[in-house]
């Protein structure tokens, strides 16, 4: 499965069902105070903001910063030239921004390679990229890895592939630890043919792999396709989550475009004292800089709680 490819698969899907409450969005006036960073700290990422700042990823994350974002995140990084993830690291650190999320190279590989499977090849590859990521990390200023065990096999009862994951998640976390750098892991529900896809399933086995470096990225918008009952997962989780993703369903855009009550979630996040950052992996609702422009207006309703 290829991430870097979402938003455009999201847009294709959702993106004609969507179109009246994109026009509602489009609709919310700016921000008196456009500028001043968010009560959250929400990670936007290249592409956003490309038709207001450029193609230049340089350019649209001062252009974030200026909108009033402190974060970014990035998929595709460990895809990027050692150079590019400097430079870029580099400007991070010089607008005390941060960097979220970016995916492990495993993620890039055939769907039918999966750490449920057992197979020891596989595991060495993906210990092999988890020490890759740690140089990314290290360039990029990112202390968070995006991983995803890979596809079910039905050939191998449940149990056993369970077994196989966690024996292939210890000693990545184990490789992490002295760098402090996390990996998450991401129940999706693009296909249910994939493995990891509820929260509570995470949950069990990051507390298996009992490591500060493997915790639980949870996406809203898989866990309102895949579960529901958004809030009461996230208490159920809290302990071993380290990050959340946003995006509105149906649809995959930004908040107020679908069914998820994004301003009631945000307000719950901050009065538990939540300190990480939100990525916003989803779509604009809306093409061109009007999109954009809706989009910043979204996310300061959202965030004025």
């Amino acid at each position: 499965m290829k991430r870097r490819h979402f938003i455009q698969q999201g847009i294709t899907a959702g993106g004609a069902v969507m179109m009246p409450l994109a026009m509602k969005a489009n609709k919310l006036k700016p921000d008196p105070e456009s500028g001043k960073p968010f009560k959250l700290n929400y990670a936007f990422h290249d592409g956003m903001f490309k038709n207001s700042a450029g193609k230049d990823v340089g350019d649209q994350i001062r252009y974030g910063y200026d909108l009033g974002f402190r974060a970014i995140e990035d998929n595709g990084m460990m895809d990027r030239s050692p150079a590019d993830q400097e430079k870029i690291g580099n400007l991070l650190t010089k607008l005390n921004m941060s960097m979220g999320v970016f995916v492990h190279s495993f993620d890039h590989w055939p769907v039918s390679t999966s750490l449920c499977s057992g197979n020891m090849e596989w595991r060495e590859k993906f210990l092999k990229f988890t020490r890759d990521a740690i140089d990314t990390s290290k360039r990029c200023t990112g202390k968070l890895v995006t991983v995803v065990p890979g596809n079910y096999d039905r050939s191998i009862p449940e149990g056993y592939q369970t077994a196989n994951v966690i024996e292939a998640l210890k000693p990545a976390a184990e490789i992490l630890e002295p760098h402090q750098i996390v990996m998450v892991l991401e129940p999706l529900s693009d296909t249910p043919d994939l493995f990891l896809r509820h929260s509570s399933q995470a949950y069990a086995l990051c507390k298996s792999v009992n490591s500060p470096s493997c915790k639980i990225l949870f996406d809203i918008y898989h866990m309102q396709r895949n579960e529901g009952d958004l809030i009461r997962g996230i208490d159920r989780g809290w302990d071993e989550i380290a990050y959340f993703q946003i995006g509105d369903n149906p649809g995959r855009n930004e908040p107020g475009t679908g069914e998820v009550n994004y301003k009631n979630i945000f307000r719950h996040l901050f009065h538990k004292g939540y300190k990480g950052m939100l990525g916003m992996e989803h779509g604009n609702a809306i093409p061109g800089k009007e999109g954009e422009a809706a989009l910043v207006a979204a996310y300061r309703e959202a965030d004025s709680f």
